[in-house]
């Protein structure tokens, strides 16, 4: 049974950073690329970042790029996103998902997903 576990959630202020986690079980990590998505109350489900499937590629919507950056540890099934320079629109549940084909920024193509995290940024 795959699971997917985030951790790192938090609340913290504008300007701060924080590094979330996702551990993976139950699945051969290393043949899925890892995305993170976000979502705040009464919105949609938002693409955050994203590794390529079958390169060191990475993706990121435009509303984080330059500040937050996913990265991956293969032996310990772990993919991480490191967020700097936190607002306060930042603040959502962060999920991570896997996927193995489709499109990186389609929440459709993940066919797994953690149960998020909750990043809460006070001005």
């Amino acid at each position: 049974q795959v699971q997917l576990v985030e951790s790192g959630g938090g609340l913290v202020q504008a300007g701060d950073s924080l590094k979330l986690s996702c551990a993976a079980s139950g699945l051969t990590f290393n043949t899925y690329a890892m995305g993170w998505f976000r979502q705040a109350p009464g919105k949609e489900r938002q693409f955050v970042a994203s590794g390529a499937l079958r390169s060191s590629l990475t993706y990121y919507g435009d509303s984080v790029k330059g500040r937050f950056t996913i990265s991956r540890d293969n032996a310990k099934n772990t993919v991480y996103l490191q967020m700097n320079s936190l607002k306060p629109e930042d603040t959502a549940v962060y999920f991570c998902a896997a996927r193995k084909s489709g499109t990186y920024y389609n929440p459709r193509a993940y066919a797994y997903w953690g149960q998020g995290t909750q990043v809460t940024v006070s001005s």
